[in-house]
């Protein structure tokens, strides 16, 4: 008889469990957890197989599953309205006067942004190969910890709702607003409310947590992750929204090492239209000596592999996962650090020299909004980023600090502050010098970008032989369009940045200025705009014709035109017979730009 009712039993559980399988593979997430997830994240290290700190529970009880909402995804397809499917929003011409004044304290087109639902849909813009990757049935549960400064109400609120929609139930147990001291009246009690009552009836706890002054970025991270109770911290910005599976490619690699920190792949959602695009589709983090972020192209093993993780030296700063175990093992970020600035090589050197690892995740992707510029006030405490870097080099970078220093000499004279702490931390954790990182990690970073910088193939004035002006940057920024202007040889504005030079990395760009003239369609006149150096050519490589006098654009196989009437500089298809697409430019070796003429 016990033996009928022991088989009875198995029988019982062997259907559930087929039960909840089809559930789930059937769109099963709706309001109800259909897949066991463990609640008790291991927090011991230890070895395990291949030296692994491995967070599985038990062999016999893993297996990987899909974890795609499938219902979700086909809803989301069906939806349709202002920005949906991650599509512009376009304004007429009376709303178009009415942005000026949301535009101006956020730095990017707010009145846009309020057009569309808090709850808009994605395009699935991932590598076909994501759709078909699966992740361990049991992962950590996880933290968002969202930072915020006088943030609009629908940005924030359309982070907070894609990251609780868009991710499986069970994982995502809670989402941390943290305000570093709004002043804007809706951040207040009106917030308080909303969530309260918008997020009662999910199984992530939404929650607003507050700081009693001005933090700044650095600190107010810290304030979340002290708040926060999931096994893994997931750092975002109060701008995002999260694309279809986000989560489960950021814990996988965490649960099976809890010393793995992980980076989604960062999407652009445009200030000005708010549309969903791809950045790009990969490139390992690094810098420049100035401390100036930069990336380095993937390796041939990582391109052949395009769903698959790939370790990177330095993360892009604000969007990441990290065990919670592993971000206190390492003291959490230096709370030295003030505002914000250097704390994603703070990080990022502490994670790599101290015996963990940082990889990027192609199949996590999350937009996230690049102001047209930043709309708040300087905070009125010093150099505080020359401060935070030299801390930073001060601690972990050894004697490749002098390079930064070499670039930025002021850095030399200035206080870092109390750095007892930090180097107590580094000294417990056995953690490996900065020679280490630069020859194991970041093993091909001075083949980009030199601690010693070779000179320029041509530079200074670069003069249109058609309207005689001269190409004039004017000290203007990331994507902002400049123009060509009297010459200051010629007695033009002496203000002007007229010193340009056609670079080792072969790009063009203001002298001593990180910004590279951009260039990202091939239609007739196409901009130039001026965009982060990133050293990898592609939409930045330049080549200048000396016979021809053309500068060359290889990627829209087009040529720097300009229109002599109204300054206006921007790409043609390349005819050698037009003056307006001749330059003189003022200083050239030869011999290099001879060669670089002929070159890939």
């Amino acid at each position: 008889m016990r033996r009928n009712t022991v088989t009875l039993l198995k029988f019982l559980v062997a259907a559930v469990l087929c039960i909840m399988a089809f559930k789930y593979f059937t769109g099963g997430h709706g309001g109800t957890q259909d897949v066991y997830v463990d609640s008790k994240f291991p927090h011991e290290g230890g070895g395990g197989a291949g030296n692994k700190r491995a967070m599985i529970i038990s062999d016999g009880d893993m297996k990987k599953i899909d974890w795609h909402n499938y219902k979700q995804i086909a809803e989301e397809k069906q939806r349709t309205g202002p920005g949906e499917q991650g599509q512009s929003v376009i304004l007429d011409a009376a709303d178009e006067k009415k942005k000026a004044d949301l535009y101006k304290v956020n730095g990017f087109n707010a009145f846009a942004s309020d057009k569309i639902s808090l709850h808009r849909s994605m395009k699935d813009i991932r590598h076909p190969d994501c759709k078909n990757k699966k992740y361990w049935n049991k992962l950590p549960t996880a933290s968002v910890i969202v930072p915020f400064h006088n943030e609009h109400w629908t940005t924030l609120l359309r982070t907070a709702w894609s990251a609780v929609e868009r991710s499986p139930p069970g994982l995502l147990k809670e989402v941390i607003l943290v305000d570093d001291f709004s002043s804007k009246e809706f951040l207040k009690q009106k917030l308080d409310d909303y969530v309260s009552a918008e997020f009662k009836d999910f199984s992530t706890i939404v929650k607003v947590v507050r700081a009693k002054k001005r933090e700044g970025l650095i600190r107010t991270r810290l304030l979340g992750a002290k708040a926060a109770t999931g096994d893994v911290l997931i750092f975002l910005d109060s701008h995002c929204e999260t694309n279809v599976n986000w989560l489960p490619p950021l814990l996988d690699p965490i649960q099976e090492d809890y010393k793995t920190v992980v980076c989604p792949f960062i999407d652009v959602v445009d200030y000005e239209t708010f549309a969903y695009r791809a950045q790009d589709e990969g490139a390992r983090g690094a810098f420049d000596w100035e401390f100036f972020y930069k990336r380095l192209p993937l390796r041939p093993e990582d391109l052949r592999q395009p769903a698959e993780p790939f370790n990177s030296p330095v993360m892009a700063g604000g969007l990441f996962a990290i065990s919670s175990k592993w971000f206190w093992e390492m003291g959490g970020y230096d709370p030295g650090l003030d505002i914000w600035g250097g704390e994603q090589y703070e990080l990022s050197f502490k994670i790599w020299q101290c015996g963990g690892k940082m990889i990027d995740a192609p199949c996590s992707r999350i937009g996230h909004i690049y102001r047209k510029f930043a709309p708040f006030a300087n905070p009125g405490v010093g150099d505080f980023v020359g401060r935070n870097y030299k801390r930073v080099a001060e601690v972990w970078m050894d004697e490749y600090a002098t390079y930064l220093y070499n670039h930025r000499p002021h850095y030399k004279s200035i206080d870092p502050g109390d750095l007892t702490e930090q180097k107590a931390i580094r000294q417990k954790l056995k953690c490996k010098p900065f020679k280490w990182f630069m020859k194991e990690v970041a093993f091909d970073l001075e083949d980009y970008y030199p601690a010693v910088e070779p000179p320029p193939f041509a530079n200074g004035e670069i003069r249109n032989v058609g309207a005689n002006m001269c190409i004039d940057t004017r000290f203007k920024g990331q994507n902002e369009r400049f123009s060509i202007e009297p010459c200051i040889k010629d007695g033009g504005n002496a203000g002007g940045e007229q010193n340009i030079e056609l670079t080792w990395h072969k790009d063009i760009r203001p002298g001593r200025r990180s910004v590279c003239f951009d260039v990202s369609q091939s239609i007739k006149k196409a901009p130039v705009l001026l965009y982060n150096c990133h050293g990898m050519k592609g939409n930045q490589r330049f080549k200048y014709n000396i016979d021809t006098k053309q500068i060359f654009h290889p990627i829209s196989n087009q040529c720097l035109d300009c229109d002599p009437s109204n300054k206006e500089l921007f790409m043609n298809p390349c005819d050698q017979s037009s003056d307006t697409q001749k330059w003189k430019v003022e200083h050239i070796e030869e011999d290099k730009v001879k060669h670089e003429w002929g070159a890939p």
